[in-house]
Order: C-alpha cells, then sequence, then structure tokens
C-alpha cells in the first residue's frame, strides 16, 4: 500500500476537500505509487502555462482549487528507485484507483485524458456544472 508522500500532501493545501478525499483514497487502493505535481496554481503560473502551451485556459480549475494534477511514480529501470513518468500507459492504474476512489466517497470527478483535442492526462478535476 501506498502514501502520500509529504511533498504530495503539501501541494494539496488550498485544494477542494472533496478532491483532497478522492486523491487520499485513491494513493490507498492503487497499484502503482504517484504523485501530486500540482494542485492550487497561482494566475502568474497559470499565464506562464498557458504561454508555453502547456494549458489552453486561463480559466483553469487549478486556480480555485478544484483541480490538481497526478504523475505515476514507476521503476522504469528495474534498480529498485521509481522515478516521475509521463509515459502514457503509466496513468492507467491511477485513472482506476481515481475513478473507484470517487465512486466509493459519492463524488464526480473528471479526467484530462477523456478530453477531445488537448488530451491532459495528470489532470483530474471536480466538474464545473457540480462545483461552480
Amino acid at each position: 500500500m501506498f502514501q502520500l508522500s509529504q511533498r504530495s500532501v503539501e501541494r494539496l493545501q488550498g485544494v477542494h476537500p472533496h478532491l483532497i478525499r478522492v486523491v487520499r483514497g485513491a494513493i490507498l487502493h492503487s497499484k502503482i505509487d504517484f504523485t501530486v505535481v500540482e494542485g492550487l496554481r497561482t494566475l502568474a503560473r497559470q499565464k506562464e502555462l498557458f504561454a508555453a502551451g502547456k494549458s489552453r485556459t486561463m480559466k483553469s480549475r487549478h486556480l480555485t482549487g478544484h483541480a490538481v494534477d497526478l504523475a505515476p511514480l514507476v521503476d522504469l529501470d528495474g534498480d529498485g528507485h521509481s522515478e516521475l513518468t509521463w509515459i502514457r500507459e503509466s496513468f492507467f492504474p491511477i485513472v482506476d484507483a481515481m475513478r473507484a476512489s470517487a465512486a466509493a466517497a459519492g463524488i464526480l470527478i473528471e479526467w484530462g485524458g477523456d478530453w477531445q483535442g488537448f488530451v491532459d492526462m495528470p489532470h483530474w478535476q471536480l466538474p464545473w456544472s457540480k462545483y461552480p
């Protein structure tokens, strides 16, 4: 069983409690370890990501604490040390864990990997319709 690192816990500061609950539940049941890359984001950071083409909006759910980015930690070379990876297939165990955690908690979530056009594999958010 995995647990959130201190760094991940710190990156959840300012994130909506429902989303924190889902992330905390997911790490306990995930088949792989993962990290919180980013939670609450400043406007300056959003502008930076937008300018770099890493975000397509200035109305990101990160600005209000309604989104988190999660990334897998995987032992890619078999040396016993997990490292951050952006390999697409590595995200799917996180998807399973997040969806199961959200369902168990009765909390609706959206995954950026399901988006058309700009697919954002690390991105998870509370839906605008339920959390305006």
